[in-house]
């Protein structure tokens, strides 16, 4: 197993990595909407947080040397359901046409009050299954 850190994560006093890699497979942490620049949930809603917090799913897939169309399965986690149509509009655009396996999760409250939190799977090589 090979941990793969971002700019800012050996800082954090959780107990994880925000990915792990394993047999071809990376496995990346519940990535918040927080905003690295602010250490906040990202201001301007639940399309502003979507956005964020795959961008910081990107980051752990960059650390890593690969990139978004790796992704084989997200897990999309909202305190609200209320918030699935804006969430999934941010998740296409930022996806374009790879569509991993997906679930959305309304959940109870998420930490420091944001509106999304990512975990995906991705693998390292792009194959046919």
């Amino acid at each position: 197993m090979k941990p793969i850190m971002t700019h800012g994560a050996e800082k954090k006093k959780a107990h994880y990595v925000p990915g792990m890699l394993h047999n071809g497979l990376l496995y990346i942490s519940g990535q918040l909407s927080i905003d690295p620049a602010t250490g906040r949930p990202k201001e301007g809603g639940v399309a502003a947080q979507a956005r964020q917090a795959l961008e910081n799913v990107d980051e752990v897939l960059r650390e890593a040397g690969i990139d978004r169309t790796h992704l084989v399965q997200c897990r999309v986690y909202t305190p609200d359901v209320a918030y699935w149509d804006e969430i999934d509009r941010v998740y296409a655009a930022f996806l374009g046409d790879h569509k991993p396996a997906r679930v959305v999760v309304p959940c109870g409250p998420l930490h420091y009050g944001c509106l999304v939190e990512i975990e995906a799977v991705a693998a390292m090589k792009k194959e046919d299954a």
